[in-house]
């Protein structure tokens, strides 16, 4: 038995195997920010993808959302009690055979690109000049940046409720909590910004509401994880370096006992340019020694999940699970030379996308992967300019 499929445990005495986990991707099928018969086939399918499915970021605030990239279809959500029978049955489906899953929270701040239109305004951290955004934007007030921590904990309560096992605090990827870290869009001068410590507050205090809640209402082995984007680099627009998501990581996963930190990348093994070292090298530098490690970033190929494996302890693939819903399956079984490495027709009759994925991903140069022609034969209408994304959807 290989690394790869040994069994692994959670510091709080949850287990997976084999050692991977599946990428939160937004599905672009949320209908009225609910769960959609598109959205339970397709979690429906990967019951066997990995030995936990990390579900898609959902909405913890009215002002949080919804983020759109397909016409008539959202981001989820689980701001309110009336989002609950849709989450509970991806749960369901999700665990019939035996893998974990897990709901990752999220606030899109700036990225709620479809919140207008509902009669909301995007909230952020501050305002500062943005000019790829066209719609309104808010500037949190304090009161308002707590109610949105109270939020995180009421978001916990019905994940516990719906039978997740556990959460992802989503930090990444430039949404709200990523926002605040950010030196470029956090320019307030309070509890929430104005240096280094005080940007690390939100985060911090979504973390110690996070695992109030869970203290409270959770069975032990809950698992608790943390997603993060190791840097915010934009050429000369430098919001943070590794050196500063270092200090975050230590910080936080010194301060509550984390499960898991969770690294966000487009390569696994990327390194930054003042460094010998990867991301995951330098970030476990910091983690306490019962804080697993996960990583993302252009995993798909047997011998990727292998050599990943040296840098962490759980691989995260998601572009690869949209192709072959059943890796887990097939690595558990001696079968990894039966994974599907592009689309194809017997690939794609097994994958049950959803229609905003399949049209993303064949439409969108930036999210194109292997087997792409395939799927533009399956696009029946011309969208034009119906189709809009905000360049954040399908993330490893």
């Amino acid at each position: 038995m290989s690394k790869l499929t040994e069994q692994i445990t959670f510091r709080h005495g949850a287990s997976i195997r084999p050692r991977t986990a599946q990428s939160p991707m937004l599905t672009n099928s949320g209908v009225n920010e609910s769960v959609s018969d598109e959205t339970l086939d397709y979690y429906a399918a990967r019951s066997q993808s990995a030995g936990m499915v990390i579900v898609e970021y959902t909405n913890v605030s009215l002002n949080g959302g919804p983020s759109r990239s397909w016409p008539e279809h959202e981001q989820l959500a689980i701001y309110d009690d009336k989002f609950i029978p849709g989450l509970k049955k991806i749960a369901e489906v999700l665990k019939k055979d035996g893998n974990k899953a897990i709901l990752q929270i999220c606030h899109a701040g700036r990225e709620a690109n479809y919140a207008g239109a509902l009669g909301r305004v995007a909230a952020v951290p501050s305002i500062v000049e943005m000019p790829w955004i066209d719609y309104p934007l808010h500037m949190l007030e304090e009161d308002e940046v707590w109610d949105i921590v109270k939020d995180f904990g009421a978001a916990v309560k019905r994940a516990v409720e719906c039978g997740f096992d556990g959460i992802e605090i989503h930090g990444a990827n430039h949404y709200l909590i990523q926002q605040f870290f950010s030196s470029f869009s956090n320019v307030r001068n309070d509890y929430w910004g104005g240096s280094l410590e005080k940007r690390m507050n939100f985060a911090m205090e979504v973390a110690k509401e996070v695992f109030r809640v869970v203290k409270e209402c959770a069975p032990e082995d809950f698992i608790v994880g943390y997603r993060i984007s190791p840097d915010e680099i934009h050429g000369s627009n430098i919001g943070y370096t590794w050196h500063e998501s270092q200090q975050l990581v230590k910080k936080l996963t010194e301060t509550f006992d984390f499960d898991y930190m969770h690294i966000s990348l487009l390569q696994y093994d990327a390194k930054p340019e003042d460094s010998d070292k990867t991301y995951c090298e330098l970030l476990r530098e910091v983690l306490t020694k019962e804080t697993l490690l996960l990583v993302a970033g252009g995993i798909s190929a047997y011998e990727k999940m292998q050599d990943a494996l040296n840098y962490v302890d759980i691989i995260t693939m998601g572009r690869a699970t949209l192709i072959d819903p059943q890796i887990a399956y097939k690595l558990l079984n001696g079968k990894q030379d039966e994974i599907y490495l592009e689309f194809n027709e017997e690939s794609v009759s097994k994958a049950h996308l959803t229609s905003g994925i399949i049209s993303l991903v064949a439409q969108v140069p930036e999210f194109a992967m292997p087997g792409n022609d395939y799927l533009k034969t399956l696009i029946e209408v011309d969208l034009g300019e119906q189709f809009t994304h905000t360049g954040n959807e399908i993330i490893e």
